[in-house]
């Protein structure tokens, strides 16, 4: 009853305060917002046109501390052994930057913190343990991406570390520089490429890379009013023709709500760093709540 209470209790700080501290939106955003509205009213495909001034005025309105990924809280079962208390679990991410600077470095680049704490808990388990916590900060510099006086995407250059802040033979870490890109393709499609190269801990985790590839590249859709996200990400591994994939789908019950039902799905190796050469099948159901106008692994 105990562990029952607590993980209603870690659920409901995470819906209700969650919100309140990360969710916020600028005019600009509202405007951008509105005006995506329109054009799925006219059932036309074509980008929001935001030029140049008016996308760096919205990096530099944008609240300097907010949501940096997806934050949820998810629970679900394995699709690849037997269903019991040991198989299941929940699973939680919370993920935030602070900016640093607005568009007054070269090349009009702004600096961020970012940090992201993703956590595996087998919560039905005797005494509720967690089994991995993995921690990754980071420096990021990005700039908008602006073509022909529109803005076209985003590229980020970043400096990550992450690790499980264990010791001894269960400790797991690496550090790594990672180049990214996001493209707009119209008003509801979007990519993301990201590509990394980094030194790993020769002693708890020699073959990381191995399980956890080099890079990625994302897909997603998103409705107009935003009520509506899907993502597929695909991750290959060293050999290209076996990747880690995810699939999520998120779901907005009122235009007015923060939250929304988040459905994921997860297969392929490397989820946390602790087993990251097992490989998993999972499915899991929760909350998630996103950051404004875009999605960013």
């Amino acid at each position: 009853m105990k562990k029952k209470v607590r993980g209603i209790y870690i659920l409901l700080c995470f819906c209700v305060f969650t919100p309140l501290v990360l969710q916020a939106q600028t005019d600009e955003e509202k405007r951008i917002l509105q005006e995506r509205e329109e054009i799925s009213k006219q059932k036309k495909g074509g980008s929001v046109v935001v030029d140049e001034r008016t996308a760096l005025e919205l990096f530099d309105n944008t609240p300097s501390f907010g949501i940096f990924r997806d934050n949820y809280f998810v629970t679900g079962v394995p699709t690849n052994r037997k269903i019991d208390k040991h198989s299941a679990d929940a699973k939680f991410q919370i993920s935030i930057r602070q900016r640093l600077t607005k568009s007054i470095l070269p090349f009009k680049t702004f600096l961020y913190l970012t940090y992201t704490q993703r956590s595996f808990w087998d919560i039905y388990g005797k005494s509720s343990p967690f089994l991995d916590n993995n921690f990754n900060p980071g420096l990021s510099l990005s700039k908008a991406l602006i073509y022909r006086n529109q803005l076209m995407g985003i590229a980020v250059l970043s400096f990550e570390h992450e690790s499980n802040g264990r010791d001894s033979l269960a400790s797991r870490s690496w550090n790594y520089i990672s180049l990214s890109g996001s493209w707009f393709i119209d008003y509801r499609f979007s990519a993301q490429m990201k590509l990394w190269a980094g030194w790993v801990d020769k002693e708890g985790n020699p073959d990381l890379l191995k399980y956890k590839g080099y890079g990625f590249i994302a897909f997603n859709y998103q409705s107009a009013d935003e009520r509506l996200w899907c993502s597929a990400v695909i991750n290959p591994r060293r050999k290209f023709i076996n990747m880690n994939t995810t699939l999520e789908i998120n779901f907005k019950p009122s235009p007015k709500a923060n939250e929304y039902f988040f459905l994921q799905y997860y297969n392929g190796y490397a989820e946390n760093l602790l087993e990251y050469d097992r490989y998993v099948s999972m499915v899991r159901v929760g909350i998630c709540i996103k950051p404004v106008l875009r999605n960013y692994y």
